[in-house]
């Protein structure tokens, strides 16, 4: 197992369990409770969004009060960050990985410069393979409900050694397809973080759905 808290720690977690489970919510009151409910549904690796600019204090918060991070059982990145300033500020606040919704090759040099796997957006094979040799660790493939599972594996087919992460449409009917067809990984957000659960703090029907998810991928990979 490499070092704690290196960038071969994080992809080395996520490689193992491949479900980067995004939370995009306008309230983080209780990001700690919520991390703790998918922590006991089997999720370890967790993205707080930058759409809520409450998302660098709980991610401090999380990482402080939950020792799974501190003993590297478990990973917290940012997600939506745009820019090598918002990168820098997320790395600051204790995020472990970087994910952006589009590439921008200055975000990429910053993570690289911070030791932080950086997974930009990208959706085409030009801009998937310009993010690639820019030096991305994995790329998320968004829009991924715009062509669906098979894209991925489309795309593999001349260029293996890529390591996508389709985000965007993942749900319980495809997520085994998104891996059959070679996914990295895969990013969910809303369906699994439902915003009525976490509102309703029906922490067990949350640690529920992420035990039905981790399940489900782990099915379709064979362990």
């Amino acid at each position: 197992m490499p070092p704690k808290n290196t960038s071969e720690h994080v992809l080395n977690i996520i490689s193992t369990n491949p479900l980067v489970v995004i939370v995009r919510l306008a309230d983080l009151s209780a990001a700690v409770s919520l991390t703790q409910a998918l922590l006991a549904g089997g999720v370890t690796v967790l993205e707080f969004t930058l759409t809520n600019p409450a998302a660098l204090t709980a991610i401090s918060e999380v990482k402080t009060a939950l020792p799974a991070f501190a003993e590297g059982r478990a990973v917290i990145g940012a997600g939506t960050v745009l820019d090598p300033a918002a990168a820098r500020a997320s790395v600051e606040a204790g995020a472990q990985f970087i994910v952006s919704p589009h590439t921008n090759l200055e975000t990429i040099a910053t993570c690289r410069q911070l030791g932080v796997p950086c997974m930009p957006g990208a959706l085409t094979p030009t801009e998937i393979v310009t993010a690639w040799n820019a030096g991305a660790s994995v790329v998320k493939v968004f829009p991924a409900r715009a062509f669906g599972p098979a894209y991925i594996k489309d795309v593999l087919a001349p260029l293996p050694q890529l390591k996508l992460m389709p985000t965007g449409g993942v749900d319980l009917d495809n997520i085994g397809q998104f891996f059959k067809n070679g996914a990295f990984a895969v990013g969910l957000g809303s369906n699994l973080v439902d915003e009525r659960l976490v509102a309703a703090r029906d922490w067990a029907a949350l640690t529920a759905r992420a035990s039905s998810y981790v399940q489900a991928v782990r099915v379709a990979r064979g362990v």
